[in-house]
């Protein structure tokens, strides 16, 4: 089996929907017996007939059939179109998370006056350079600073002034006592041992002085940064958006969530699933729901949404080599495309860039776990490509397969899996079930998905194989 994870980046032949290895925290797999070995490779079976694929031709090339592209072809696509929402100005907490869109300087020195680093004495090094347990530097005490206003005060030689962490550090000082290395003296001090010059001491703009850099562009805004900002004196930064992504939900068979389906009709579980999975991915995503059935009406919701979206997400079972009624309301919007994409399950996929704005819109199956799949491989990209992240694919691990794994020719498959750490060292994965599965109970337990490429028909247990560890917010 020829495992793939490309390192690379986005040039040569476009982005990868699986690329970087990584270390990734996974629960310990069970021992193996000793003296138990690698798996024999499982024999030659057929492999069974799946959902949705037509096998293509003997060479397995997905570009030998013009109706059928690749996974890379259809992600490029969608990447080189998504927008790049403008820079907005946002109060600093509710930047955190998003990037910083501006290269913010500081005005001020931090600190903005030299300081003690610890509660102790504050004296002239020279002083104190003696003072050991057996032979203790006694000080005068001249007074005490404590945080916050005072007046600038200064001592001379033989003089001490008491002060605590965060104080102004009177001007003559060069050197801060902990407290602990003294008797505590209030009057007279008795120092039992002494720092070099410089110790326990913050000088004025030693963190931060004035024209500085404080938060460069393209950092992700987290509580240091929050914290950083306000010492520089910024409410307010600069930020990439998030994108805001509108989840509609399309079919005749589909109720909701608080209705009873009757025979024939289906909960629509793909709005929630999808709006979820847009904002772990860093979205403000919006559940609309579905779709109306008349085309009046269809329309008209289109049109809104993409009125107030960055990104439109459909998922639907589209009608193969024609138009239903949301594929003509869509056409009807601008340029709209359904493909078949060689992968596995969910081949069936559109995407254009409708209205005055020309917004995305990308289409995905109706099937619940191809719809989660299609959004990994190419809603998530696009997501964190419009956040401005340089990181756009979930990191990978290759991993020992547990069991013997079957795969159409031709088709890159997505298998859902849990993946843990070996106790020799590395990963094992097995499938959560059959590859003709498609239950929502079993893709709740998986904890991955394993990518078998399009050139590969069987992976024997104990193979390597790339797998996609499916980290919450990763």
């Amino acid at each position: 089996m020829s495992g793939q994870s490309d390192n690379g980046g986005s040039g040569g032949g476009g982005f990868r929907s699986h690329r970087d290895t990584a270390q990734v925290d996974m629960p310990m797999a069970p021992p193996r017996r000793p003296g138990a070995g690698v798996a024999p490779a499982a024999p030659s079976v057929p492999v069974p007939a799946l959902t949705g694929p037509v096998p293509l031709p003997a060479d397995g090339r997905s570009d030998a059939s013009p109706l059928v592209r690749t996974v890379e072809r259809h992600l490029d696509e969608i990447l080189a179109a998504v927008p790049q929402p403008d820079a907005i100005e946002l109060a600093v907490l509710d930047a955190q998370g998003l990037l910083c869109a501006e290269d913010v300087v500081s005005q001020r020195a931090l600190p903005a006056f030299d300081q003690a680093a610890l509660d102790g004495y504050a004296a002239r090094a020279d002083d104190v350079a003696a003072a050991t347990v057996a032979q203790p530097v006694e000080l005068a005490v001249v007074g005490e600073s404590v945080a916050g206003a005072s007046a600038p005060s200064s001592i001379g030689p033989g003089l001490a002034l008491k002060v605590a962490a965060g104080a102004m550090l009177p001007s003559g000082a060069d050197v801060v006592v902990p407290g602990v290395w003294t008797d505590q003296g209030t009057v007279r001090v008795a120092v039992q041992a002494g720092p070099p010059a410089g110790s326990y001491v913050r000088r004025t703009g030693d963190d931060v002085a004035p024209g500085d850099p404080a938060v460069h562009v393209g950092t992700p805004i987290g509580p240091a940064q929050i914290s950083l900002l306000a010492a520089v004196g910024r409410d307010r930064v600069l930020v990439r958006p998030r994108p805001r992504v509108v989840v509609l939900s399309a079919g005749t068979e589909l109720v909701d969530v608080s209705a009873t389906p009757s025979p024939g009709q289906v909960v629509d579980v793909n709005s929630y699933a999808l709006a979820a999975a847009a904002r772990d991915a860093g979205a403000d995503a919006y559940r609309w729901g579905i779709l109306p059935g008349d085309p009046r009406r269809l329309t008209e919701v289109l049109e809104s949404q993409l009125l107030r979206s960055d990104l439109l997400l459909i998922s639907g079972t589209f009608a193969s080599g024609g138009f239903d009624m949301v594929q003509e309301a869509l056409a009807g919007l601008g340029g709209m495309r359904f493909r078949q994409v060689a992968m596995h399950p969910g081949p069936a996929q559109g995407f254009g860039r409708l209205g005055r704005d020309e917004v995305p819109v990308i289409c995905v199956p109706g099937e619940p776990v191809a719809a989660l799949v299609a959004f990994e491989v190419f809603v998530r990209p696009a997501i964190r490509l419009m956040l401005g992240k340089r990181q756009l694919f979930r990191r990978t691990v290759q991993a020992i397969a547990g069991q013997p794994l079957l795969s159409p020719l031709g088709y890159r498959q997505y298998l859902h899996g849990t993946v843990m750490r070996h106790p020799d060292g590395g990963y094992v994965v097995e499938p959560v079930g059959e590859a003709t599965d498609a239950l929502l109970a079993r893709m709740a337990r998986a904890n991955c998905l394993i990518v078998i490429d399009e050139d590969v028909t069987e992976v024997a247990a104990g193979g390597l194989i790339t797998v996609m560890p499916l980290l919450l917010g990763g």
